[in-house]
């Protein structure tokens, strides 16, 4: 076989490590390693949500060989050029895993190469683009038939990120962190593989009356400082009642534990005392742990992605975003938290509210603004709920009170048929697993075309 460029375009946190590490895994395995015959590059491009640690979690993954980072994504739109010069085989495609489906268009014209899209939701360009790989037939079905040849159905790729993510990762191994490439997480970085390793297999030995809840507050400062504070005083409050209860928090690859840590303190952070929490302090045992003012126990997952631990869990506590579509894909009832005791605290949204609301000088006032007309006009906000366009999982919007939320838990924790109609209802939503490798064998097929 000639040699061949596969160049992966993507954007977000989210793509990144749930699409993006999945589909890398496949084409590895079908095209394999040998790089003189085969070299993958990935290209970010700008997104409202990135965390600017995007491009060292690609990086991190061993089957790319080359990576720009997004903020030279528009020169090389533009002029064809990558920052660093790159070279181009005659042979290649584009494979789509985040941004703007025409970016795909734009850049497999000018480079000569095939065209792979993948298309959650919807799948546009149609006459432009080679293949497109859909989550679900419902996509296909609204195209024209002239170019349903192009479609073909994969399934949930979100889902396909955590199916084998334990089997790959070798979490029996003794290797270092840097080994496996788990960027970002600052102080994580001093804890080795079996330190996570450890608490997952804890996990799957946990006797049948051991509950574990799983807390995802968010991985930026706008939903830390009220989620941090919020979830760990409902943990405290269901302890009490549920001694059995243990609960972890999946630490997000862009945040160190230093930063989520202090979001549990009142003299750092004002919304502790806001939603009458305590505090908590990070300690380094065998693992990382938050331990609260009343003696609760957090454990904290740096291993990412943590779906071989959130696939335990009996439910999930988080913060609305991208949390809630994996936790979909993973079939994991949840209860989605948005604090709003302070209006001008949430400022993390996209496009121009974001940047009005970040604003200097006046960004509080946008904020408060922007986020009193969201809760006037709200709708569905999770993300299993928009793709169902009904209320699947529970969305708790307002002036949240700890022990308030806790007694929703509580009342799902003694009825598990409830937790359990949640879980059904969440396996109908997604596609079936398996797209990583229809999508590589999608992107063999075109290489298989131009030879």
């Amino acid at each position: 076989m000639p040699a061949v460029d596969i160049l992966i375009l993507s954007n977000g946190p989210g793509e990144v490590t749930t699409w993006v590490r999945p589909v890398l895994r496949s084409l590895r395995q079908k095209l394999g390693n040998d790089r003189s015959k085969v070299r993958i590059s990935v290209i970010l491009s700008p997104c409202p949500n990135a965390t600017g640690k995007e491009t060292d979690i690609a990086r991190s993954y061993p089957e790319v060989d080359r990576v720009q980072s997004a903020k030279h994504f528009w020169r090389f739109l533009i002029s064809g050029k990558t920052h660093e010069n790159w070279d181009w085989r005659s042979i290649g495609v584009v494979v789509f895993l985040g941004g703007d489906q025409f970016f795909p268009v734009v850049i497999g014209k000018r480079l000569g190469y095939s065209t792979v899209v993948y298309a959650e939701w919807e799948a546009r360009w149609h006459s432009l683009i080679d293949r497109f790989g859909v989550m679900k037939p419902e996509v296909a079905a609204r195209v024209s038939q002239k170019y349903a040849h192009k479609f073909a159905v994969v399934g949930d790729l979100m889902a396909e990120a955590q199916i084998n993510d334990a089997k790959t990762r070798g979490y029996g191994d003794a290797g270092s962190e840097e080994e496996t490439g788990t960027p970002g997480n600052g102080e994580a970085g001093k804890f080795s593989l079996s330190a996570s390793a450890r608490l997952i297999v804890s996990v799957s030995s946990q006797t049948a009356s051991t509950e574990l809840i799983g807390l995802l507050p968010g991985s930026k400062a706008a939903k830390l400082s009220q989620g941090v504070p919020l979830t760990l005083a409902v943990a405290e409050y269901i302890h009490t009642k549920r001694p059995q209860t243990r609960f972890v928090i999946p630490v997000a690859p862009t945040l160190d534990l230093q930063t989520l840590a202090s979001f549990a303190n009142p003299q750092k952070n004002p919304f502790v005392e806001t939603f009458g929490f305590s505090s908590a302090e990070l300690f380094h045992e065998q693992a990382p742990v938050l331990k609260t003012a009343t003696g609760l126990t957090i454990e904290l997952l740096t291993q990412n992605p943590a779906y071989e631990t959130l696939s335990k869990c009996c439910m999930c506590l988080t913060t609305v975003g991208a949390n809630t579509a994996e936790l979909g894909s993973l079939a994991v009832p949840m209860i989605v938290l948005l604090p709003t005791q302070q209006l001008d605290a949430m400022r993390a949204w996209d496009g121009l509210p974001g940047l009005l609301a970040n604003f200097p000088g006046v960004g509080s006032a946008f904020a408060k603004v922007i986020n009193w007309l969201f809760l006037r006009r709200k709708g569905l906000l999770a993300w299993p709920n928009i793709w169902a366009q009904e209320m699947v999982v529970p969305e708790l919007v307002g002036k949240l009170q700890p022990q308030d939320v806790a007694e929703i838990v509580l009342d799902y924790l003694t009825n598990p048929e409830k937790l359990d109609e949640i879980r059904a209802k969440l396996r109908s939503i997604r596609g079936e697993p398996g797209a990583a490798q229809k999508i590589a064998q999608l992107v063999c097929e075109e290489i298989g075309k131009k030879l």
